[in-house]
């Protein structure tokens, strides 16, 4: 397996995702037209930038293999770096691992990587 990458989301969006086998795309995903990911070195960052105060986040690592054919690109994004994008639905599949990502003192979700 190559390097895994993730996704942050609500408890209920990892919920219709275990229901209907794919991971709704949230709002932020619907207005750029993909789904957003993180690599490991990523993820925390986007929790404090993108969930600060939210609770009930989940971190789903995610198997790049697992994912549709040529739909992952990695794509220049925050400070210059580029971040993985998926150009197609995120299938349940492809999710090897979902940790409760719970708030630290700050407010930030606390990532914990190396689940799966």
């Amino acid at each position: 397996m190559r390097a895994p990458i993730y996704k942050l989301c609500d408890e209920d969006a990892w919920a219709a995702c275990l229901r209907e086998g794919r991971l709704p795309w949230a709002p932020v995903d619907v207005r750029d037209g993909f789904v957003h990911l993180s690599a490991a070195h990523q993820v925390q960052e986007t929790a404090a930038r993108h969930f600060r105060g939210r609770a009930g986040i989940v971190l789903l690592t995610v198997d790049p293999a697992r994912l549709p054919a040529g739909a992952l690109r990695w794509e220049v994004s925050r400070g210059g770096e580029p971040f993985p994008h998926l150009y197609a639905d995120l299938p349940r599949e492809a999710v090897i691992a979902a940790t409760a990502a719970p708030l630290d003192a700050d407010g930030v979700p606390r990532v914990a990587l190396g689940a799966g």
